[in-house]
């Protein structure tokens, strides 16, 4: 890999810095080194989700986060032998070192298999009426209002073929003549794609009811008025190692209260706090479900995503949070789709 390079940090990096790097890169992966070249660690894009998940800072350095105990292997071992080590240990990136240890490189699974394509199903929700954002749904579903010169929807779906998804369904029912119109079978895009049609409207996960058969792998599921530069493949990772029915991609929210807040034990004031900042993590419509969780859904009845997960809590079933650092935008209200014009970039 010749870009290797533009991924190297020091162990006392900021946090933040790191991210830019490997943002830039596309690698999804940042090689912390001393000052002589040897491996202190890596940074991995699950690393950094984790310390977002226990409310790690951006100013802190690489050092308190990395994987301190990385596989290497030598640069002049064969292909055969590097691909076998990466599968048998799931490894997405292996550092090349020569005899002193220093690092010579970077071998990349994909690299090194080539194209991926993705046997795992795809589901966009795209039956929204977009009430919030008439009149302009007043004669155009949702999905199809254009930002960056085309439909949202067509933006998401390409998304998804980048990433190497090859089946995609689409769950439609304002105007979705409209939207089958525009993507017929998913020819142009080189997919399957398929529809599953709400004669009234399922919900953000009732829908799922209507899929032709059982999957035999995770799918993702994603609301459609969403823009957003996630790697899907890092989500389905994250939820397979954290062996979860189901895994929910979360924004970090922060809401600033106006007001001195007032701590009281009984009638007396403890402390006052000026306008302090609450943080929360909130839903952020996209998901991915073990074939399992499908067993937990009501056939062809209203039932929306975080109600199948409160069912799959109680069922004592694992379920888990992925933290979004990527760009992202729900679309559901004229503001935002302003904002969209201006911000999104179609690269």
């Amino acid at each position: 890999m010749e870009n290797w390079k533009d991924v190297i940090v020091s162990p006392e990096t900021p946090l933040g810095d790191a991210i830019a790097k490997i943002d830039a890169s596309g690698l999804q992966v940042a090689l912390v080194l001393n000052a002589d070249g040897t491996l202190a660690g890596v940074l991995t894009d699950g690393d950094i989700r984790r310390a977002i998940l226990r409310g790690k800072g951006l100013q802190i350095p690489v050092s308190e986060t990395m994987n301190r105990t990385p596989t290497t292997v030598p640069a002049s071992a064969p292909h055969d032998e590097k691909l076998t080590l990466m599968r048998r240990m799931t490894l997405h990136h292996l550092p090349l070192v020569n005899d002193t240890g220093r690092v010579v490189g970077l071998e990349t699974l994909d690299e090194l298999i080539g194209a991926v394509e993705r046997l795992n199903w795809v589901v966009l929700m795209a039956g929204g009426l977009g009430t919030r954002l008439q009149p302009l749904t007043n004669e155009c579903p949702k999905p199809l209002l254009t930002v960056g010169g085309k439909p949202i929807l067509e933006t998401i779906l390409e998304s998804f073929v980048e990433q190497g998804f090859k089946r995609i369904f689409l769950s439609v029912n304002h105007k979705a003549e409209m939207i089958r119109n525009y993507f017929g079978a998913g020819e142009r895009w080189g997919v399957q794609l398929d529809y599953l049609h709400e004669t009234s409207r399922l919900g953000t996960a009732g829908a799922l009811s209507l899929l032709p058969g059982k999957p035999t792998t995770p799918i993702i599921v994603m609301n459609g008025d969403l823009l957003t530069r996630t790697n899907f493949g890092s989500l389905l990772q994250f939820h397979i190692a954290q062996g979860a029915a189901a895994t929910m991609a979360v924004r970090e929210y922060d809401f600033q209260v106006p007001y001195g807040v007032v701590r009281l034990n009984g009638t007396r004031i403890e402390a006052i706090e000026e306008k302090p900042v609450q943080e929360f993590f909130v839903n952020a419509g996209i998901y991915a479900l073990s074939p399992e969780a499908l067993d937990h859904l009501p056939i062809k009845t209203m039932f929306d995503m975080p109600t199948l997960f409160e069912h799959l809590i109680v069922a004592g079933k694992i379920t888990a949070a992925y933290p979004l650092r990527e760009y992202w935008l729900d679309i559901g209200q004229l503001e935002e789709f302003e904002r969209a014009q201006r911000e999104w970039d179609p690269q």
